[in-house]
């Protein structure tokens, strides 16, 4: 898989691009946000995923982001210092598909890897079934991965998509948090939680709904369905 590794630190970015180069990634090394941009032209990027640091020198890290989303479906992860809930929403809702909080582990960094390069391949491949989900004013088309609220179409990442769909396709059944993990993110790493956590609450913001998704304590997640 070729990888996107947006990094200003030079030396950081030699010593994770040789670690990223011995479990099989072809790592290019864009070193602002610029040349990151460059090096994401739609017709002939061919990248499978885009690391993103968002500590860059010429532009910030959340803006470049959303001018990669703009450009291309890639898979980005972020990398970030900042461990609070609200700066990895924001990531979220600008597009990125997962983040990794600095100081992470190797082991870390490479499962969500795999997990957002899985989830993507699968849906390229995969032939989509036409239905729809109507949960009171909520309406999810499947097919075309199109969420709106009362008529207003919701921008929602990859990954904010398929929680909302896999819950929504049983109102009221409660999804252990490890059924989620292994549907949605494709893997069985126990970190992902916290990221669960935080795409819970990006869904919850988007759509204007915070009692739509309820947590039960000590198990998972439920989605109670709005009236009218």
């Amino acid at each position: 898989m070729r990888l996107l590794l947006v990094e200003d630190d030079n030396h950081v970015a030699a010593a994770l691009s040789a670690v990223l180069a011995r479990h099989g990634f072809d790592v290019t090394h864009a070193r602002s946000g610029e040349e990151a941009l460059q090096a994401l032209v739609p017709e002939v990027d061919g990248f499978g995923v885009v690391l993103l640091d968002l500590g860059l020198p010429d532009q910030d890290g959340y803006e470049v982001c959303g001018k990669i989303r703009k450009r291309t479906s890639t898979p980005v992860i972020m990398v970030t210092a900042r461990s609070d809930v609200r700066s990895r929403i924001h990531g979220l809702n600008l597009g990125a598909d997962d983040y990794v909080v600095k100081p992470y582990d190797t082991g870390e960094l490479l499962a969500r890897i795999h997990a957002v390069s899985r989830r993507t391949s699968h849906e390229d491949t995969s032939s989509g079934i036409e239905t729809e989900l109507r949960l009171g004013p909520v309406h999810i088309e499947l097919p075309t991965r199109r969420v709106s609220v009362e008529g207003t179409v919701i921008q929602l990442t990859r990954k904010e998509f398929d929680l909302l769909a896999l819950l929504a396709q049983r109102p009221g059944v409660v999804f252990r948090r490890e059924q989620i993990i292994s549907e949605v993110w494709q893997t069985s790493w126990e970190g992902t939680g916290r990221t669960l956590e935080v795409h819970v609450a990006s869904l919850r913001a988007k759509l204007r709904m915070p009692a739509l998704i309820e947590t039960v304590r000590g198990v998972g997640y439920r989605l109670v369905a709005p009236a009218g």
